[in-house]
């Protein structure tokens, strides 16, 4: 059958050539005789993958040297953790609360120490970013956390806290899809399937001076220095994610990097938005202000439409529009895989579904 148009928050789809390079390379990768999945992580012809993948992922996002690049397991959920068990040097740190996973990252993280909400939007079902300029930093915390894209109520960051302490950044739902300047973090971790790759794979991005100072009772496997001294292969790693990653990274070098991929972003996001600030049936659910490029969440105001509209699109081959529970309604994942094709014919039915409907 063809393929569809997958509009799911994740795992999300994969740009096409990169799954056709790994289908050409399933059985055997170039004149190794072997796949990817067969190879040794410490044979010369996987670390040499592994060390291309690390230096596109340096040029794409433009890493200085004093930042190190690592690939861990467990997605981003396991450094809700790690994050506390490597950075809490005094005990105390500072978490916004704009959504689910920010919220799940500053519960996990009480469990390692102090944790103060500086600021948060959780009253009002996460519909804006909190207010920063008036939120209460701490001024002795060892850092500050933020989740800059929330996949679930479609807000993003506008500007990041002006903040003494190092940013700590959940980018799991919007990496690579806009220009970060990374020296305006101390650490940026990502879950791979929204923007990367597969699921289980987590990119990490760590100032090198933060790394050295972990919990005690941190276990290795999540102690940050003990995978950056051993360049992330104390034990195996997620070879076949990373080797993914890797194709993705080429893919998006090829079309220009992210400032390319950025622009064509931002056209699939308007073309959405547009629609919605002029439509009779449907409706935005985050404030204007805070809306994401990459999570476009909307309703109808009545259930039974919304899952109608949700059911009518899977028929046509838009598929996983159906909202989060604490959201409702639909939410279109317009990663930077989705073609524009893709969002034009999301647009289209919805203009036609309107009205059959409104």
């Amino acid at each position: 059958m063809d393929r569809v148009y997958n509009f799911s928050p994740g795992p999300a789809m994969l740009a096409q050539p990169v799954l056709e390079k790994a289908q050409a390379d399933l059985m055997c990768y170039g004149t190794t005789g072997m796949s990817v999945m067969e190879m040794s992580h410490r044979s010369k012809m996987y670390t040499d993958i592994f060390d291309k993948t690390v230096a596109d992922l340096r040029k794409l996002m433009a890493i200085p040297d004093d930042y190190d690049v690592l690939f861990l397991q467990g997605g981003a959920t396991e450094q809700f953790s790690g994050v506390p068990l490597n950075l809490m040097k005094t005990g105390k740190a500072d978490y916004v609360d704009s959504g689910n996973f920010a919220h799940l990252a500053a519960e996990e993280a009480k469990r390692y120490g102090t944790v103060n909400i500086a600021a948060s939007s959780r009253e009002d079902n996460y519909t804006h970013i909190p207010d920063l300029k008036n939120a209460n930093f701490s001024d002795d915390a060892d850092y500050v956390h933020i989740c800059q894209n929330n996949t679930i109520y479609g807000t993003r960051y506008i500007e990041l806290p002006d903040v003494k302490a190092p940013i700590v950044c959940d980018a799991s739902s919007f990496i690579l899809s806009e220009p970060m300047d990374v020296t305006k973090y101390g650490v940026i971790y990502a879950g791979a399937q929204k923007n990367i790759g597969p699921s289980g794979l987590c990119v990490m991005v760590v100032k090198k001076d933060l790394l050295g100072n972990p919990n005690k009772l941190c276990p290795k496997l999540m102690n940050w220095t003990v995978q950056s001294d051993k360049g992330s292969m104390y034990n195996t790693p997620n070879t076949w994610g990373i080797y993914l990653a890797g194709l993705t990274f080429e893919w998006l070098l090829s079309i220009g990097g992210v400032e390319a991929i950025h622009k064509v972003n931002v056209e699939k996001a308007k073309l959405v938005y547009d629609f919605l600030d002029e439509s009779k049936l449907f409706k935005g659910t985050a404030q204007k202000e805070y809306r994401s490029l990459m999570n476009v969440t909307f309703v109808t105001g009545d259930a039974d439409k919304d899952a109608a509209f949700v059911k009518a699109a899977a028929a046509e081959g838009l598929v996983n529009l159906k909202g989060h529970r604490t959201v409702g309604g639909m939410r279109a994942s317009i990663y930077n895989a989705m073609p524009v094709d893709g969002v034009k014919k999301l647009v289209a039915f919805m203009k036609d579904f309107e009205a059959k409907n409104a």
